[in-house]
């Protein structure tokens, strides 16, 4: 997911734009949809799209549209957001009779776990987190792997906690869902260990660092990873053999919003099988409406919503990570 920044229709979060034409404002991570989405929406709906690319990273979704006068229509939360966005009031409840083109979501994806029902969110794109790995690194295949002392100044995390918890729950045995105090804070022990070798924690900045060889492995999601394996195909994506998280970007309405309507025609839009596909391709994430993806799943876990105290525990724990 996510990395450059791009604008269209720039002009403000009005209602209207000087033409006179509807406008709806999208915010999105970067890298996450096709260019040609965008434009054939506003061309056969005659609006124009405010769309900004810009989030980095899953927290960042509640952090831009908690104000709940944000400005924004449609937002791409993470599954595990979905639960705690509608409990805060964000979310905006989907009306299905708008949105017949979610029939073409595969089986899996028709009643996911976090929002059965699809009342609050549809599933947009999912994949897992993973290694991107250069030649130098050599044989990886673990996330244990990113501990050895010969990485040293070469590997970075994702500066995103759920990630960095996840690897190390995964090397330890445990859930990446985890409530147990004394499981999370042995995974906080093994990221501090790791910090000996570690070069930083990066989101997907660090993709031109792998594949200018700056940086043999990073921990990284595999649509984002995939992009720079398109520029570098000597480059490649680990499964680590512990297991991995999976996650779910999904598409909904804010509560604030004034343009529903609309905002119901662009998410039916994107379930269109020519434009789901094309943000596929585009992302490199996959598709819920696509299937065939069962090897993906097998080894995979899927992000749930943590309790509040179990939260605020990770949440001080990953800020001692960061400090130390």
């Amino acid at each position: 997911m996510r990395r450059r920044h791009f604008f269209l229709g720039l002009t403000g979060l009005a209602g209207c734009t000087g033409s006179g034409k509807p406008r709806l404002n999208v915010i999105n991570y970067s890298d996450y949809i096709a260019r040609e989405t965008l434009t054939g929406f506003e061309r056969e709906f005659g609006v124009e799209l405010r769309y900004s690319a810009v989030i980095e990273g899953s927290e960042e979704t509640i952090a831009r549209t908690m104000s709940g006068n944000s400005g924004w229509d449609v937002v791409f939360p993470e599954n595990r957001l979905v639960q705690p966005m509608r409990e805060m009031g964000l979310l905006g409840r989907l009306e299905p009779a708008r949105l017949p083109n979610l029939s073409h979501l595969a089986g899996l994806f028709r009643k996911p776990a976090w929002d059965p029902a699809i009342e609050w969110s549809a599933p947009y794109l999912w994949s897992c987190c993973g290694i991107l790995a250069g030649e130098p690194a050599g044989e990886l295949s673990r996330w244990q792997d990113l501990w050895q002392p010969r990485y040293r100044g070469k590997i970075t995390m994702l500066d995103e906690p759920s990630e960095v918890f996840a690897a190390c729950l995964k090397i330890l045995g445990y859930s990446i869902n985890t409530d147990s105090p004394e499981q999370l804070r042995r995974a906080q022990e093994l990221a501090l260990e790791q910090k000996q070798v570690l070069r930083a924690y990066l989101n997907t900045e660090v993709r031109d660092q792998v594949v200018a060889g700056d940086v043999w492995a990073a921990q990284l999601w595999q649509g984002s990873a995939q992009l720079s394996i398109d520029q570098a195909p000597e480059l490649r994506f680990v499964h680590p053999a512990e297991g991995y998280s999976l996650y779910c970007d999904c598409v909904g309405v804010l509560a604030e919003s004034r343009r529903r309507e609309l905002a119901h025609e662009f998410i039916n839009y994107l379930y269109r099988p020519e434009v789901a596909r094309a943000n596929s391709a585009a992302s490199r994430a996959l598709s819920p409406c696509a299937t065939g993806n069962e090897t993906v799943l097998e080894r995979g876990e899927w992000f749930q919503t943590a309790s509040g105290s179990t939260q605020r525990l990770r949440d001080r724990l990953w800020t001692e990570i960061k400090s130390a």
